[in-house]
């Protein structure tokens, strides 16, 4: 056994300057590799101290657009900074108030109706066929000339005093047939009474079967919120 181990020892002594040589030859090569990554961490270290610094930088841009933003909101939507007299123009308001007086009702519904059914344009005329400021059908016009007794033509209903006259008889008979629920009023105003009727007999639209709790008709129900919406803002006007 000590033989063994003295010849290994021997040989071990001899292969020793290989060894000494093989690492001398490796050692530029396994220095150039620690170099090139060492750069490469230094690289990928630097990217990403660089990407830190554009989100930070992005971020604090956003932050300060967001600001911009927010006083810009607050310089238009501050009080008294939107003129609503643009959006809610206030004209023909003495015929308004002398129609409105005549059939009991209030100036500022009238009012309502009006720019929801026309925009205050008394040559209005709709794709079906309604006239004036209060866009009245020929048809309704003549049943409500009839009420009058008076003669009727098709040109008067561009009278805004006429219009305005029948328009309000009109609201006034809608509002006594339902319990005065403006809602369900407008609504008979815009879809007819015979739609109306059917539709309060209808549980899903109607709890009480008088006044409309849901108007099945988006259009319809978009123009009596318009209505109600004109209405809360009229009412400080008249």
């Amino acid at each position: 056994m000590q033989k063994m181990r003295d010849g290994y020892d021997r040989r071990y002594e001899d292969y020793a300057p290989r060894r000494a040589a093989r690492r001398e030859a490796a050692s530029p090569r396994s220095r150039a590799r620690a170099e090139r990554e060492a750069a490469a961490r230094a690289r990928y270290i630097r990217a990403m101290r660089a990407r830190r610094r554009r989100r930070r930088l992005l971020a604090l841009a956003g932050v300060a657009l967001a600001a911009v933003l927010l006083a810009g909101a607050w310089y238009f939507l501050r009080p008294g900074a939107v003129d609503l007299s643009l959006r809610y123009p206030v004209r023909y308001e003495q015929q308004i108030r002398q129609a409105a007086a005549e059939f009991s009702l209030e100036p500022a519904y009238v009012a309502s109706v009006v720019l929801a059914e026309s925009s205050y344009d008394a040559s209005a005329v709709s794709k079906d066929g309604a006239i004036g400021l209060m866009q009245i059908m020929p048809a309704t016009g003549e049943w409500i000339a009839g009420k009058f007794g008076e003669d009727f033509t098709v040109e008067g209903l561009y009278e805004p005093s006429r219009n305005l006259r029948y328009g309000c008889w009109y609201l006034r008979f809608l509002l006594d047939r339902y319990d005065g629920d403006m809602r369900t009023a407008s609504t008979a105003y815009h879809q007819g009474q015979g739609r109306v009727d059917e539709w309060l007999k209808n549980p899903e639209y109607s709890e009480d079967g008088k006044t409309l709790s849901v108007i099945s008709s988006a259009v319809t129900d978009t123009y009596v919120d318009r209505i109600m919406e004109n209405y809360a803002y009229y009412k400080d006007v008249y």
